[in-house]
Protein backbone atom coordinates (compact mmCIF):
# COMPACT_ATOMS: atom_id res chain seq x y z
CA UNK A 1 0.00 0.00 0.00
CA UNK A 2 1.43 3.46 -0.72
CA UNK A 3 1.76 6.29 1.80
CA UNK A 4 -0.90 9.00 2.41
CA UNK A 5 -0.27 12.84 2.99
CA UNK A 6 -0.72 13.43 6.53
CA UNK A 7 0.06 16.53 7.17
CA UNK A 8 1.59 19.75 5.12
CA UNK A 9 4.10 20.86 7.50
CA UNK A 10 4.73 24.82 7.56
CA UNK A 11 8.08 26.24 9.54
CA UNK A 12 7.49 28.91 11.89
CA UNK A 13 10.43 31.28 12.97
CA UNK A 14 7.05 33.17 15.02
CA UNK A 15 4.21 31.98 17.12
CA UNK A 16 3.24 28.62 15.19
CA UNK A 17 -0.39 29.40 16.51
CA UNK A 18 -0.46 32.99 14.88
CA UNK A 19 0.58 31.80 11.55
CA UNK A 20 -1.95 29.44 12.03
CA UNK A 21 -5.20 31.19 12.77
CA UNK A 22 -4.21 33.47 9.82
CA UNK A 23 -4.64 30.64 8.13
CA UNK A 24 -7.65 29.27 9.75
CA UNK A 25 -9.11 32.05 8.91
CA UNK A 26 -8.04 32.43 5.23
CA UNK A 27 -9.31 28.82 5.22
CA UNK A 28 -12.39 28.43 6.82
CA UNK A 29 -10.83 25.53 8.91
CA UNK A 30 -10.55 25.34 12.48
CA UNK A 31 -7.87 25.35 15.03
CA UNK A 32 -7.17 22.31 16.89
CA UNK A 33 -8.95 22.49 19.67
CA UNK A 34 -6.06 21.61 22.23
CA UNK A 35 -3.49 24.43 20.33
CA UNK A 36 -3.09 27.72 21.98
CA UNK A 37 -0.83 30.77 21.42
CA UNK A 38 2.96 29.93 22.91
CA UNK A 39 2.36 26.04 21.59
CA UNK A 40 5.35 24.82 19.58
CA UNK A 41 3.23 23.38 16.62
CA UNK A 42 -0.73 24.29 15.90
CA UNK A 43 -2.59 22.45 13.63
CA UNK A 44 -5.62 22.85 10.87
CA UNK A 45 -7.21 19.93 10.20
CA UNK A 46 -9.18 19.10 6.84
CA UNK A 47 -12.76 18.75 7.45
CA UNK A 48 -13.25 17.14 4.10
CA UNK A 49 -10.46 14.26 5.37
CA UNK A 50 -7.77 15.64 3.51
CA UNK A 51 -3.67 16.94 4.51
CA UNK A 52 -4.15 18.92 7.71
CA UNK A 53 -1.43 21.61 7.71
CA UNK A 54 0.81 21.99 10.23
CA UNK A 55 2.59 24.63 11.19
CA UNK A 56 5.81 24.03 13.65
CA UNK A 57 8.15 26.89 15.34
CA UNK A 58 12.16 26.63 13.74
CA UNK A 59 14.83 28.56 15.37
CA UNK A 60 15.89 30.52 11.56
CA UNK A 61 13.53 32.43 9.43
CA UNK A 62 13.23 31.96 6.03
CA UNK A 63 16.25 32.17 3.87
CA UNK A 64 15.52 31.60 0.42
CA UNK A 65 13.94 34.29 -1.36
CA UNK A 66 11.34 31.71 -3.41
CA UNK A 67 9.92 28.57 -1.99
CA UNK A 68 10.37 25.38 -2.66
CA UNK A 69 6.77 23.97 -2.51
CA UNK A 70 3.74 26.54 -1.93
CA UNK A 71 -0.30 25.86 -2.17
CA UNK A 72 -2.33 27.12 -4.90
CA UNK A 73 -5.83 27.94 -3.45
CA UNK A 74 -9.07 27.95 -5.54
CA UNK A 75 -11.83 30.47 -4.56
CA UNK A 76 -15.32 29.02 -4.17
CA UNK A 77 -18.20 30.93 -3.48
CA UNK A 78 -16.20 34.21 -3.60
CA UNK A 79 -14.18 35.62 -6.76
CA UNK A 80 -9.99 35.75 -7.11
CA UNK A 81 -9.91 39.35 -6.18
CA UNK A 82 -12.29 39.17 -3.45
CA UNK A 83 -10.42 36.31 -1.83
CA UNK A 84 -7.34 38.03 -2.52
CA UNK A 85 -8.98 41.21 -0.77
CA UNK A 86 -9.69 39.28 2.18
CA UNK A 87 -6.26 37.48 2.44
CA UNK A 88 -4.65 41.44 2.56
CA UNK A 89 -7.29 42.10 5.04
CA UNK A 90 -6.15 39.15 7.43
CA UNK A 91 -2.55 40.15 6.93
CA UNK A 92 -0.83 38.45 3.26
CA UNK A 93 0.75 40.96 1.12
CA UNK A 94 0.68 40.84 -2.62
CA UNK A 95 3.56 40.12 -4.62
CA UNK A 96 3.07 39.60 -7.77
CA UNK A 97 -0.22 39.43 -10.22
CA UNK A 98 -0.19 37.42 -13.13
CA UNK A 99 -3.86 37.57 -13.97
CA UNK A 100 -4.22 37.01 -18.31
CA UNK A 101 -6.63 39.54 -19.73
CA UNK A 102 -8.85 36.55 -20.20
CA UNK A 103 -9.31 36.23 -16.73
CA UNK A 104 -7.35 33.03 -16.25
CA UNK A 105 -3.98 33.24 -14.12
CA UNK A 106 -2.97 33.50 -10.50
CA UNK A 107 -1.91 36.20 -8.02
CA UNK A 108 1.14 35.57 -5.98
CA UNK A 109 0.44 36.34 -2.24
CA UNK A 110 2.93 35.71 0.84
CA UNK A 111 1.13 34.81 4.77
CA UNK A 112 2.31 37.30 7.19
CA UNK A 113 5.71 35.34 7.59
CA UNK A 114 6.37 35.60 4.23
CA UNK A 115 5.26 31.99 3.17
CA UNK A 116 4.59 32.29 -0.63
CA UNK A 117 0.70 31.07 -1.83
CA UNK A 118 -1.08 31.29 -4.37
CA UNK A 119 -4.75 32.37 -5.45
CA UNK A 120 -6.34 31.06 -8.98
CA UNK A 121 -9.02 32.01 -10.27
CA UNK A 122 -12.06 30.48 -8.63
CA UNK A 123 -15.52 29.23 -10.42
CA UNK A 124 -17.31 31.19 -12.78
CA UNK A 125 -20.16 33.50 -11.28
Amino acid sequence: MNPTIRHITIDCAGDPYDLARFWSELLGRPLAEDDKPGDPEALIADPRGGPALLFVRVGERKTATKNRLHLDLWPTGRTRAQEVARAVALGARQLADHTRPDGTGWITLADPEGNEFCMERGEPH
